[in-house]
């Protein structure tokens, strides 16, 4: 069966069998390592990409179900540098061991994309999915929290970018 879908903002093409699971298609196929194995069976959230902006287990998602949507990997999360996620992983020195971070990266991007201001219950509910051996989930709340500043931070930069100062506005 051939299914065509959008990955990291390209489109790929690819030939196999349409219930091979998008965690084997991504890495055995194309060539993109960065969602992890983990339990295969959907229940550690390590393989976890996005699928139209919303977070699911590559392990258990059929390449099927891909056709005609987009994906995105953590290859594909920050196009031009580090995504606000990324970038407060790293200034809140998230993880250790680090096996488990794509899938919570991903799941955390998909978060804040759905809400900007998210409580830590929110925080919890929406990463209960996402395993971490090492134990990190304080911390990953934490960052989660500098990720929400630091969209906000490019959201308002950019607003003010749209509008000219007053002085350009005078005719």
């Amino acid at each position: 069966m051939t299914t065509e879908f959008s990955l990291n903002g390209e489109r790929v093409t690819v030939e196999g069998d349409a219930q091979k699971p998008l965690l084997w298609v991504l890495r055995e196929d194309l060539g993109l390592t960065g969602a992890k194995f983990g339990c295969g069976k959907g229940l550690c959230g390590a393989c976890t990409v996005q699928v139209d902006g919303v977070a699911v287990r590559s392990c258990s998602f059929p390449l099927a179900l891909a056709a005609g949507k987009s994906v995105t990997t953590i290859e594909g999360l920050g196009r031009d540098g580090l995504h606000a996620v990324q970038q407060a992983w790293v200034e809140m020195n998230t993880p250790q061991c680090g096996y488990c971070q794509p899938g919570q990266i991903m799941s955390a991007a998909a978060l804040l994309a759905a809400n900007a201001t998210p409580s830590d219950a929110d925080i919890d509910a929406a990463m209960a999915g996402n395993l971490c051996r090492c134990g990190t989930y304080p911390r990953i709340r934490k960052a989660i929290h500098r990720a929400a500043a630091l969209l906000a931070a490019e959201q308002e930069e950019s607003a003010q970018e749209i509008v000219p100062p007053a002085e350009e506005l005078e005719p």
